[in-house]
Formats: C-alpha cells, structure tokens, sequence
C-alpha cells in the first residue's frame, strides 16, 4: 500500500510566521536575549534547518557576553536546551488557542487517503510535541491517531540532508518507488529527492521564491473545492490537476517511472 508522508511547518499550516517567530521572539524577551527578529530577518533563519540551530545562529561572542555565557561556545548547549524548550512551550500554546489553522486540503487529502488505508507520516525535524500539536489540530485527533511520527533529534542531520526520509522509510518498512512526499520548502525538496523520493511542493510563506527544480508538481496549496483552488506553478511531471489535488494525482506521479527520483541512497 503507498505511503504519503508530509513535512509539518508549512505544509500542515504555515506556521512559521504565525507560530514560530512569535515564539522564538516571546523567549528571546522572556529571557534577556537581545535580539528580536523582523519578518525579514526571519525569511532568512527558516533556511536554518531546526529551531535550536537558528537559536544557536544568534550566539555571537558579543551576545554570549552579555548573557553572561561561558566563551566556550560547547558550554552553550544547556542554554539553548532551555530556550528551545521555552520556545516550543509558547508555539504549542499558539496552536491549541487555534490561531494557526491547516492549509488547504489537508484534512480533505488525508482522509481520502486514510479511507483506501495508505500509510500516512510525518517527517519534520522540529520538535516533537509541537509537530504532534500542528498535526492533532491541522487533521483533527481520531486521523491524527494513525499517522506515524518522525520529529526531532532522532536523525544526526537536519533537511536538507535525507536523513529523516531514510528513518522513515525504514521504520514504515514502504519501498520508496511506493512513497510521496509533500513538502513546502527547497531544503525539504532536497531531503526528499536525496532519499529518492517523489515529492509534491506546496509552497508556503517564507518558500515561494525558493528553487523546487526536481519536484514532480509545485502548486500554491493543495487546494478545496469550496476553495481557494490550487494554482499550479510548475508541472514537469504534467499531471494537471483540477483545480484541487486529489490522491488519484498523487497515484499517477507515483505510477510515472522514475519521476523526480534523484538519490541512490538505500533506506
């Protein structure tokens, strides 16, 4: 049976804008860090694969000094440790209060799926009890139940290195000529391709001037029927979708040989 496997930041919801930089800036306050990032600075520290490593981008010297930090930049893990516990505290926080709401077709596409009993994951390298929060409110609880979970620090590389793909592929035990990704992001399209996956790219806030050559489709959402529809911003595989994805599109990019299938790794 195929397995449909989705990245959590901006792609269950955008959360990055909303969610994220709220976050990091509410514990940047919270605890004396001087630093405070604008919309744009944030544009860039999402291209920072994981929350402790953009924490850790803001650790120069001169800051490190004036919190009082030991020089040695090794003595600095327990305090990162502590802000990024802080900061998924506040982020999970945001999403029960419900103000970061799923992107189009999420729900709709994993219950089509669900329904004919594909396997259904997550593979982000956030933390976990926040990906499980995105992923209980974006699908609902009883759906969110069946999916499987991949998040965190249980892969020694961060996107755009395939390390989490190739977990996941070995803990599904799915061949991956059987296995569709969606992401929304070119670190996350790295990732995928680099596993030798297929993957769909539904661009999201911070990525939609990003490089997603080698996605099989790239749309601006996945789209509802009651809308928004799907603008389709680039299609190589020529699937042309209707105005929303359906898990028939997602059957005949898993049907076309050797689409956008890149890596040579094996899981």
């Amino acid at each position: 049976m195929p397995a449909l496997i989705f990245d959590c930041d901006g792609v269950l919801a955008d959360t990055e804008r909303d969610g994220h930089l709220p976050a990091f800036n509410q514990t940047f306050d919270e605890f004396g860090v001087p630093v405070h990032w604008s919309d744009a600075d944030y544009a860039e520290k999402v291209r920072i694969g994981g929350g402790k490593e953009r924490m850790r981008s803001i650790l120069t010297p001169d800051v490190a000094r004036e919190l009082g930090l030991p020089e040695d930049p090794a003595a600095w893990d327990e305090t990162i440790l502590a802000w990024h516990h802080r900061k998924t505290a506040i982020y999970t926080e945001r999403v029960a209060a419900g103000v970061l709401p799923a992107r189009p077709g999420i729900r709709r596409l994993t219950e089509e799926a669900a329904a004919v009993g594909w396997t259904l994951a997550v593979a982000s390298t956030s933390a976990e009890a926040s990906v499980r929060a995105v992923l209980t409110h974006a699908v609902g609880p009883d759906l969110a139940a069946g999916f499987h979970v991949f998040a965190g620090d249980i892969v020694p590389a961060k996107k755009p290195a395939p390390d989490i793909y190739l977990y996941a592929l070995r803990e599904l035990g799915v061949d991956r000529s059987e296995t569709l990704v969606i992401e929304d992001s070119e670190n996350g399209l790295r990732a995928a391709l680099a596993a030798g996956l297929a993957t769909v790219v539904t661009v999201s806030s911070y990525t939609a001037d990003e490089d997603f050559d080698g996605a099989a489709l790239v749309v601006s959402s996945l789209g509802d029927p009651a809308g928004p529809t799907a603008e389709i911003l680039a299609d190589p595989a020529g699937i042309h979708p209707g105005p929303y994805l359906r898990l028939a599109d997602l059957v005949t990019i898993l049907t076309l040989p050797g689409t956008s299938r890149t890596g040579s790794e094996t899981p």
